[in-house]
């Protein structure tokens, strides 16, 4: 029997290893905030845990904005809404059709359904370095090479997508809910749209952040794709032109770059978030 000691104990013992995650998870952004208000030549000397001032970060930012278009080929704003036009896009349809396809293996029943989940797991275990090659050529016999295309529209098939949203329906979706819609007349995508759409929105959220990261941070498919179109590069490939010259780089600058770049993700992490723990929270709830 766990004393009274034994149970506080263990409550901090827990609170001090979530502490230090924390701290571990948050202090990487905190270098990246203080390098992007120092100057370079204070930058390579070696690692601060202070800031510098406001105006650094302004004079940081005026020459990135100022210098950037010469050394990358791209704008700032031209590389953000670059990125926002193909993120965007994948993340609404890697969710949408990764819960649609997972729904479809969870609740019908058909012949071969085994297979085709087994295929989706083979799918996941193929690296992208394997399939590039082909997936270039691909991409010249459709006369796609330099678009946006296709870093959009391989996200209708996401595998790991699939799969997680497979395993959180097993768990949170009621097959006697679906059978109940279709006695009540309900089409099969009206009842994926108006009723088990809702049930996965904690999921949906996960798996959106997830998405948008993957596909903001990107750095070796674009680079591949968009080789040759140099207005069309994102913000990973920005940043990354910034640190390839050795003449004009500014680690100042290259900081205030990725600082930036991070903007977008904690924007959206914080806007799904109370998707998530809404979910979690109602989760908790039994009868």
């Amino acid at each position: 029997m766990k004393t009274k000691e034994n149970i506080i104990g263990v409550k901090i013992f827990r609170t001090v290893i979530c502490v230090l995650l924390c701290f571990l998870s948050l202090f990487p952004f905190w270098i990246l905030l203080v390098n992007s208000t120092l100057p370079s030549n204070q930058i390579v000397t070696g690692m601060k845990v202070i800031p510098g001032s406001i105006q650094q970060f302004i004079n940081n930012y005026r020459g990135l904005m100022a210098g950037s278009e010469k050394t990358s080929g791209v704008s700032l704003i031209q590389a953000m809404e670059n990125s926002l036009i193909i993120t965007i896009p994948t993340v609404i349809l890697q969710v949408y059709f990764g819960s649609l396809t997972a729904y479809a293996v969870t609740v019908y029943r058909f012949k071969g359904r085994d297979f085709v989940w087994g295929f989706i797991y083979a799918i996941m275990m193929i690296p992208t370095q394997v399939s590039i090659v082909g997936f270039i050529k691909v991409c010249n016999l459709t006369h796609l090479y330099g678009t946006f295309f296709p870093l959009i529209l391989p996200a209708i098939a996401a595998p790991t997508t699939v799969y997680f949203m497979k395993q959180y329906m097993e768990g949170a979706l009621s097959v006697s809910l679906v059978e109940a819609a279709r006695i009540d007349g309900a089409g099969e995508f009206k009842t994926f749209n108006k009723i088990v759409l809702p049930l996965l929105t904690p999921a949906m959220a996960t798996q959106a952040i997830f998405a948008f990261v993957a596909s903001w941070n990107n750095l070796y498919t674009p680079s591949l794709i968009l080789a040759t179109e140099r207005q069309k590069a994102t913000m990973p490939m920005f940043v990354e032109a910034l640190k390839a010259n050795d003449k004009t780089r500014d680690y100042g600058q290259i900081y205030t770059g990725l600082f930036i770049t991070v903007i977008p993700i904690i924007i959206m992490y914080v806007f799904l978030a109370r998707y998530i723990i809404g979910g979690v929270a109602l989760g908790g709830v039994k009868e």
